[in-house]
């Protein structure tokens, strides 16, 4: 591995490890978003075994976040249903190959996502 790719390695390991939980969460739907956008490209690029794969990664991802949802708030049963959803149609559509699938699940998740970002600055500020 060349010394710069090690370095970004490290800086990337260090950012995960001193995150917050907000921050984490972060992480990981912006990760969700670039893995979807590059399995929808590998879909339509025909790369289907790639794709697959891209799209195993955003379900691994709808799944750590249902599994840290904390069922003692009403809200966890409603944020359960929504990635219970997302998944399915991330299955569907990886099992189809279809794009549009995973494009809907996309948006749902840059909405999240983007209600996430808010959340945590106004948390932030508080």
């Amino acid at each position: 591995m060349p010394a710069a790719a090690q370095l970004y390695s490290k800086y990337a390991d260090n950012a995960i490890t001193m995150a917050s939980k907000e921050d984490l969460t972060l992480m990981l739907y912006d990760g969700a978003l670039r893995f979807i956008n590059q399995a929808i490209a590998a879909m339509e690029d025909k790369e289907m075994e790639k794709a697959h794969n891209l799209v195993v990664r955003v379900e691994d991802i709808i799944r750590e976040f249902q599994m840290t949802l904390d069922f003692k708030y009403e809200i966890a049963n409603q944020f359960n249903d929504l990635y219970d959803y997302m998944y399915r149609r991330l299955v569907e559509g990886n099992m189809k190959k279809d794009p549009g699938a995973l494009e809907e699940v996309r948006e749902m998740i840059r909405e999240m996502r983007d209600t996430w970002k808010e959340a945590a600055v106004l948390a932030k500020q508080t």
